[in-house]
């Protein structure tokens, strides 16, 4: 996450015990209660949002609103549903069914290819 390496750690090590001295016990401890203390905060703001709505959205999962999330759920994973409900597309390409005219009638649709979008 932080791209730390050993060397860097030591540092980072070494400088905490100059500049905290014999209080490092202290501050470790006060550090380690409020992550404990956010991630409580956090686990009932989710708590309590799932609870605010409703029975609904039972299934909703918090992290499915980060887009990196959002778009790999619906752009990369396989959905068995098809996308032709209503007739919109069709296996059938369009203008397979438009007249030879060049001229669409009353009840035809425009050309559309299915594999070009």
């Amino acid at each position: 996450m932080f791209d730390v390496g050993l060397g860097e750690m030591a540092v980072l090590v070494v400088l905490a015990l100059v500049i905290f001295g014999d209080k490092l016990p202290q501050v470790a401890g006060q550090a380690g209660r409020m992550l404990r203390q956010f991630r409580q905060m956090a686990n009932s703001a989710r708590a309590d949002l799932q609870e605010g709505l409703g029975p609904e959205f039972k299934d909703f999962d918090i992290n499915d609103l980060n887009p990196k999330t959002f778009v790999r759920k619906h752009l990369f994973e396989d959905d068995d549903t098809p996308l032709n409900k209503g007739g919109v597309f069709d296996d059938e390409p369009s203008y397979a069914t438009a007249s030879g005219n060049g001229q669409l009638g009353y009840d035809e649709r425009p050309p559309f290819d299915n594999e070009a979008t």
